[in-house]
């Protein structure tokens, strides 16, 4: 990239500073506590291709005073602003070591404080040769900085043309600039270049990054659902789909995959997590599904190809293979009532990189295994009875190991996948994993490789947000189940278990934890209703837009001619289908919850079906695929209670639970 000269005489191209990555400048602090660069009443006059005025020239710059206790710092030639105590003109964020949001600064230019120590921002780096590299030690300054060279240049010395130099702390008079001076200057003005060269390195070393990511289309399926309204504090729950492929695409993958024979067969999604964290970022839920769960998939349309795969009933993993993860994402979606706000995917090349750049993930087996047996079956896992902190190749046999966990069934593979997250999830939330700024760029660029994700969030900005997100999370407040399943009939591969299946995406959906330790709250009383219902103002949406069932036709028309006579006759209808699982009623404040808890009581909804808005204005009820048909909403079974947890045949797992372990099959022991 090609900058500016310290004159000003050449073309003005900005470097990218962090309010152009997105990055939170209030991390850049220049040292006033504002966190803002040349902003009003930081000290510090904005840059001139920031509509600030340009620096002078050199030659007509007046000569900065003497500190009293420490040699004077002068800016650096190129480099906008004025140094306070202990703080320099900024310059954009160097990424040093490795990424994991916004980047490390080294390379700000930094006066020393008076009395030595430093304030406001970083020190500046050391120069060797020509690469900028290391900190100096707080009050210390640094070898090769403006400050340095000008000791070095002038170590309180007579001035060149032999007058005597004033006292400490007055403004000299002006004199002929020196060869010495000029040294200063033009070394300076290299240092500049260095600094500001290496910080651009950091942007390109971002770009690199974002570069190394795959992305692809959310969702393929033509269904209508919606992102859940805002509650009343205007937060919405985040939903993510994990997804690992059996893809032998690759070398790599097939060397740990096996099947060569394979390489050319689309990849399976063998590997299926929703990752569910609440709206209020205080819990999260993860559910899997088993592989070969038998499931209808939607008809989804390939967007490299434009071949339509249509609609069928077939193996869940199959449906990466009907035009890419958008279709994974879709059968979700039809299968669960949930919505999807978007997939991460990474393949067995990725799996190992990834845990080779953590350092390893402790897991637990009771007695010996060993994955391996006469015909070829097991993925070669041989681990002692114990705790083993598993990495690369052995941490990918740990997560497709099925002869050899429990049954010898997948069942006990999403168990083991779900101990080896949580696993995980402690240790980088214990921060052993980020200290070094090697393994850090390894996990960075170990982590942009290995993963496809939806176009949605294919950028390391926003997956540095969502790490955000989930770091708010309690480990004792993660929940990992299995979609609770039953074999079909003749058993050869497994469907949703009626009740308690829907029971746990429903829990999912109305955004309640999983745990069963959601606060709860003393029920109000009920507000009574404000509005006459004649005059209350409700629109009426059809909701059963299914993809796989289809919609119920009229269903909007049907529920408001029900409600005009029961007395509702300025209700209105939506032309537009949705799809929505729960019928719900939604309105705009606290002060029309009394009118919603009336219209819900008059169709037989029950009171969970109301729900406030941060976004709604006016008041909207849903018909939902749970009321396909008739006139009053259904009754649930008798004695049947509003869950608060999933169900046993869920078979949870707590994310501070470090004392599980994978109970081994005693015919693949040794």
């Amino acid at each position: 990239m090609r900058h500016s000269s310290a004159r000003g005489d050449g073309p003005q191209r900005r470097r990218p500073g962090a309010e152009d990555l997105g990055w939170d400048d209030s991390l850049y602090g220049n040292g006033n506590g504002d966190g803002r660069n040349g902003a009003p009443g930081s000290g510090a006059p904005r840059p001139a291709d920031q509509g600030g005025t340009p620096p002078p020239d050199a030659p007509d710059a007046p000569d900065a005073p003497d500190a009293p206790d420490a040699p004077d710092a002068p800016v650096a030639p190129g480099v906008t602003g004025t140094p306070s105590a202990g703080g320099g003109a900024a310059v954009p964020p160097v990424i040093t070591g490795g990424v994991s949001g916004p980047p490390v600064i080294s390379g700000g230019v930094a006066g020393p404080a008076p009395g030595g120590a430093t304030t406001g921002r970083p020190p500046a780096p050391a120069v060797t040769g020509t690469a900028v590299t290391g900190t100096p030690a707080a009050g210390t300054p640094a070898a090769g900085t403006a400050t340095a060279l000008k000791d070095a240049a002038d170590p309180g010395s007579s001035p060149a043309d032999g007058s005597e130099p004033e006292a400490k702390g007055s403004r000299r008079a002006r004199r002929p600039r020196s060869k010495a001076r000029r040294v200063l200057r033009w070394s300076a003005i290299t240092l500049a270049v260095l600094i500001v060269g290496t910080a651009g390195a950091g942007y390109w070393y971002y770009e690199h990054l974002n570069s190394n990511l795959r992305k692809d289309a959310l969702d393929l399926g033509s269904g209508g659902l919606e992102k859940p309204e805002p509650n009343a504090f205007g937060q919405t729950p985040l939903n993510i789909l994990l997804l690992g492929s059996d893809g032998r695409n690759s070398d790599k993958n097939i060397e740990l995959g096996g099947a060569r024979q394979d390489a050319d067969r689309k990849p399976l999604a063998d590997v299926q997590m929703l990752l569910h964290v609440s709206a209020d970022r205080s819990n999260m839920s993860v559910v899997s599904i088993p592989r070969d769960t038998r499931v209808p998939i939607p008809e989804c349309k390939d967007p490299d190809d434009g071949k339509v795969y249509p609609q069928t009933t077939a193996a869940i993993n199959t449906s990466l293979q009907h035009g890419g993860p958008g279709c994974t994402v879709a059968t979700w979606k039809e299968l669960t009532g949930i919505y999807i706000d978007h997939f991460m995917m990474v393949d067995f090349a990725g799996v190992v990189d990834m845990a080779d750049a953590i350092g390893g993930v402790p897991v637990c087996v009771d007695k010996n295994v060993y994955s391996h047996d006469k015909k070829g079956h097991g993925s070669g896992l041989k681990l002692t009875a114990g705790t083993h902190a598993v990495k690369g190749v052995q941490a990918l046999q740990w997560l497709r190991t099925r002869y050899g966990f429990e049954d010898n069934t997948d069942i006990g593979r999403a168990k083991a996948q779900h101990m080896y997250m949580n696993s995980m999830v402690r240790e980088l939330k214990a921060g052993t994993k980020l200290t070094d700024p090697m393994k850090l760029r390894d996990l960075a660029e170990a982590a942009t490789k290995a993963l496809t994700v939806d176009e949605g969030l294919g950028s390391v900005k926003k997956l540095y947000d969502l790490g955000g997100d989930l770091q708010r999370v309690p480990t004792e407040r993660i929940t990992m189940v299995t979609m609770p399943w039953q074999y079909a009939a003749g058993g050869e591969y497994v469907v949703p278990k009626p009740g308690d299946a829907e029971q746990t995406f429903s829990l999912v959906r109305n955004d309640t934890a999983l745990d069963g330790k959601d606060k709860k709250k003393k029920p109000a009383p009920d507000p009574q209703p404000t509005t006459a219902k004649d005059k209350l103002d409700v629109v009426v949406q059809n909701g059963t837009n299914s993809t796989v069932t289809g919609p119920v036709s009229g269903r909007a028309n049907v529920i408001a001619g029900r409600l005009a006579s029961l007395g509702y006759t300025s209700a209105a209808t939506d032309s537009r289908l949705t799809t929505q699982a729960d019928t719900t009623i939604t309105y705009p404040a606290k002060e029309g919850r009394g009118d919603a808890l009336a219209l819900a009581k008059a169709l037989g909804l029950p009171k969970d079906a109301v729900k406030e808005s941060g976004s709604a204005t006016r008041m909207r009820l849903v018909i939902g695929n749970d009321w396909r048909k008739g006139t009053s909403f259904p009754v649930p079974s008798e004695g049947k209670k509003e869950a608060d947890k999933a169900p046993d045949s869920a078979d949870a797992l707590n994310g501070e639970d470090k004392k599980a372990c994978m109970k081994v099959n005693p015919a693949y022991t040794f």
